[in-house]
């Protein structure tokens, strides 16, 4: 045995030990190994990154699908993995409700009940109570309110939140918030001052240590608001931060300028997720402005209301226009749906009612948002990010409504 061949062998020796006590550690809570963040490479305010977690390396900026209950919408795990999703989201709320998060807790948790096994987030359910305006009351412990499926009553505070999230086992769970009208402007202030609350509270009541909490940014498209939000939630220390209340009625261009407030106070070395937000508009301007991580219902709300992302903008593939085109929806796109099928075959399924127009739409929504998001990541790594950003935008100009 020569002396290189001893040294090698002593070398792997001393890094598996390194993983054995970090993996005890992290299990006993002395150290967290997970949940740390490299920033690889910046450009502008653009980044690229890599965020750890039980499940994997998630590699940012990037998109999630939405699950909402425990499923994306007409696709199987595989094919969601196969249009190259790292990241599912699903809904508190909604799982608390249908099935019971206890019961998602004795299936060995989200990742083995829908056998998703890559990081997963879920949300706090904040959004979803709040959404029930004629059904709830909220007081400063937390939120009374009426299921939507059987009208039964039910109560949220920042610790049932937590404990929800913590059956349901995802990787990375929200602080529970509130979020209110924008247009609101004197109860904004209220709900924004309550959320800060609800945040303490919420990093007290959790106890998972495989588990990272974000706390939320919420304060309407107020600036000063946004500003004293965002400083307040960074200062919390939590593993990243959200950005709540954006995407529900404001313009973009206060989307844009919030962000332009928000963004440069929130801590370099955390990833920033910029919830319920997917337009590939949206996706260029917040990664332009610092995003790392977003996530929205609209690809696949869309693929089921027949409309598809296009260059050309967002197609209607109900209509007679497609009845005998040979084109694929994207000519330059790769996923299966636009490498086998032609626009009149789609519609055809969609005319027809069959599921299957559903699933190809899903394929090719989440597949167009995906890779655009990748191919972002690798333009910030190779330093050539601003000088795509233009054809970015041209090329999916449109796409915020629904053409013919």
């Amino acid at each position: 045995m020569t002396v290189l061949s001893i040294i090698i062998g002593f070398e792997e020796i001393k890094k598996k030990a390194e993983q054995i006590v970090s993996l005890f550690s992290y299990r006993l809570g002395i150290i967290s190994p997970m949940f740390e963040y490299e920033l690889l490479a910046k450009e502008g305010q653009a980044r690229a990154g890599v965020f750890q977690t039980p499940h994997g390396a998630l590699e940012t900026p990037v998109f999630a699908p939405v699950g909402t209950q425990a499923t994306v919408k007409l696709l199987t795990p595989e094919q969601v993995k196969g249009v190259g999703a790292s990241l599912v989201l699903s809904n508190t709320y909604h799982l608390y409700l249908r099935p019971g998060d206890e019961l998602v807790r004795d299936m060995g948790g989200l990742h083995n009940f829908m056998q998703w096994k890559g990081p997963m987030l879920t949300d706090s359910g904040g959004y979803q109570v709040f959404s029930l305006s004629n059904t709830r009351k909220v007081d400063e412990d937390g939120v009374t309110f009426k299921s939507h499926i059987d009208g039964s009553t039910h109560r949220f505070t920042p610790e049932k939140s937590i404990a929800i999230q913590e059956n349901l086992g995802a990787d990375i769970i929200m602080a529970f918030d509130e979020c209110a009208d924008p247009n609101d402007e004197a109860y904004i202030k209220l709900a924004m001052e309550r959320t800060h609350r609800w945040a303490e509270r919420s990093v007290k009541a959790h106890k998972r240590k495989d588990q990272a909490l974000f706390g939320i940014v919420q304060g309407g498209v107020n600036p000063d608001l946004r500003a004293a939000s965002a400083t307040f939630i960074s200062a919390l220390d939590t593993p990243g931060v959200a950005i709540g209340g954006l995407s529900v009625g404001e313009t973009k261009e206060e989307m844009h300028q919030t962000l332009d407030v928000v963004m440069p106070l929130l801590p370099e070395t955390k990833p920033r997720y910029l919830m319920g937000v997917g337009t590939p508009e949206d996706l260029i301007e917040g990664i332009r402005r610092g995003v790392d991580i977003f996530d929205c219902v609209l690809p696949t709300r869309l693929a089921r209301h027949h409309a598809a992302f296009s260059p050309e903008g967002r197609l209607n593939l109900k209509n007679a226009l497609f009845k005998r085109n040979e084109r694929p929806i994207d000519e330059n796109c790769t996923c299966y749906t636009c490498q086998t099928f032609t626009r009149a075959y789609i519609r055809h399924l969609v005319v027809a009612k069959e599921l299957l127009a559903g699933t190809l739409l899903s394929i090719h929504n989440l597949h167009a948002l995906i890779h655009l998001v990748k191919d972002m990541r690798a333009a910030i790594l190779d330093s050539t990010f601003e000088e795509k950003v233009p054809a970015w935008l041209n090329y999916w100009a449109g796409n915020a409504a629904r053409r013919n």
